[in-house]
């Protein structure tokens, strides 16, 4: 849209980076931790890459003052980062430990001493392994209740220092990867059913939590971080445009809707059904999704798009991921008889083949914003890459500042456009284990100096982004 004025960034927005539990603290045993569900699955072989672990990471536990006093440096408003379920309760439920409190005692604090406005994710993957072994986790619905415990635990703990609460962390990933892609825990291939039914049960401990929420922290905000794909047709053929309709139902609103609204597409619930895959409810469930709909914010990692074109029902199916960083391998993917994903030849991709679309994270607050009427929090954006330190210990990765750089100036455009957005929070502040694909995929500011073997210094330097970004937030987004 055209404005003759344009009115950028709100005087308190919350310029931010984020970082996950699992991928930086280390401290796999340390201080009464339980094991978790991911600290048993990269230990299969062939599940990630060269075989990393989470086992030491960045070694953020105990490095936290150090990460953070680099956060305040840069002068960062809010650090979201999560907390380990099973460093608070080992066994996922029953006897707390103290230890595990106080260690994000001690972050939260460090972050208030700085002026840094701590934003808490509850569940960012990491399950305790103990719920995994006593009735397979996500799959019962017993979950529901350990999740409730565990988040009131949380809220009870840190009510009046949290403001900003994230229930779960790109829910639609770790279900999708977990339970039709066999990549994530618990490593299962194509189990449509169970996959809904995970996807219920998850959708259930959320309510519950952001219930218990509103009683507890009456003045904070909580959402929950989705990982949104905007999508285009490939062309203005109909067919094309009602698989757009079908993708959007099914790989974006199935979620949302849900946060928002407190129901499931109506289409889609249809669709599924006819596939005898439609998830199960008992006595109670619509009533308290809708019970909990309305979250403060809609939270958003944005990373790339997609294109839609419609399948045949004897298409192509599910297809590998590229995690080995090696440009042009990964397939078309997509579900028969409703839509593929082919590539799109306007734009250029990552390493890892991820789109980059920078107009993407504009669409995102504009689909929020028309069809939820919704604060946004943007939860992650970055950029994955080879990053290289000089002899002299420098950095340059001016591609992630030009990555950066054209997605804050879209995002500038959509708070014109009228989108509230409380916040932007980059993936993420240090380098740290992307999962899937080892240490070799920087995110980071600040590099850290080790790779997938164990035993490098772990020592901290400021890549030129930090300086960039710094200077983001120091002009509040007026320069870039």
């Amino acid at each position: 849209m055209y404005f003759k004025e344009k009115h950028g960034f709100p005087k308190d927005f919350l310029w931010g980076s984020a970082s996950a539990a699992y991928q930086v603290e280390g401290a796999a045993e340390e201080d009464g931790k339980g094991r978790s569900n991911w600290d048993e699955f990269v230990r299969i072989p062939g599940k990630t890459f060269k075989a990393t672990t989470g086992d030491v990471a960045v070694d953020h536990y105990h490095r936290f003052k150090e990460d953070i006093a680099l956060m305040a440096e840069m002068g960062l408003k809010t650090y979201r980062f999560s907390i380990s379920w099973p460093r608070i309760y080992p066994k996922g439920t029953g006897e707390v430990n103290e230890k595990g409190l106080q260690f994000y005692d001690a972050v939260i604090d460090e972050c208030l001493k700085y002026g840094i406005e701590p934003m808490v994710t509850i569940y960012h993957w990491d399950l305790p392994q103990a719920l995994q072994e006593e009735y397979n986790g996500w799959e019962s619905r017993r979950i529901v209740d350990d999740y409730e415990n565990y988040a009131i635990t949380l809220f009870e703990r840190y009510k009046d220092k949290v403001k900003y609460w994230i229930t779960l962390n790109e829910q639609n990933v770790f279900t999708m990867h977990g339970w039709m892609m066999a990549t994530h825990p618990p490593g299962k291939k194509n189990d449509s059913k169970m996959f809904y039914q995970v996807n219920h049960h998850a959708n259930l401990a959320h309510a519950k939590a952001v219930l218990a929420f509103r009683k507890i922290v009456p003045n904070g905000k909580i959402g929950a971080s989705f990982a949104f794909g905007p999508s285009y047709a490939i062309d203005c053929n109909p067919i094309n445009n009602i698989a757009k309709a079908d993708y959007d139902d099914l790989q974006n609103f199935w979620w949302m809707d849900v946060y928002a609204y407190g129901r499931y597409p109506k289409a889609a619930f249809k669709y599924l059904q006819g596939q005898g895959v439609a998830p199960v409810f008992e006595d109670g469930d619509a009533e308290l999704m809708k019970a909990a709909a309305q979250v403060d914010f809609m939270g958003v990692n944005y990373y790339q798009t997609a294109v839609v074109e419609y399948n045949s029902i004897d298409g192509v199916g599910m297809a590998e991921m590229n995690t080995t960083g090696k440009k042009g391998t990964s397939q078309v993917s997509g579900t028969p008889g409703l839509f593929k994903n082919p590539p799109n030849p306007y734009l250029k991709t990552t390493d890892w083949d991820w789109t980059i679309d920078p107009m993407g994270i504009r669409m995102c607050c504009r689909t929020i914003t028309s069809r939820y009427d919704l604060p946004i929090v943007i939860s992650e954006n970055g950029l994955g890459a080879f990053d290289k330190k000089t002899e002299d210990n420098k950095i340059h990765d001016d591609y992630r500042i030009a990555y950066l750089k054209a997605h804050v100036e879209e995002l500038k455009e959509a708070v014109n456009e009228g989108c509230e957005v409380l916040a932007y929070c980059t993936w993420s502040i240090t380098d740290l284990l992307s999962w899937l694909n080892g240490y070799q995929k920087r995110y980071g500011f600040i590099y850290v100096d080790r790779e997938e073997e164990e035993g490098s210094s772990m020592n901290r330097y400021k890549k030129d982004s930090y300086y960039w970004y710094q200077n983001v937030i120091k002009t509040n987004g007026e320069e870039l």
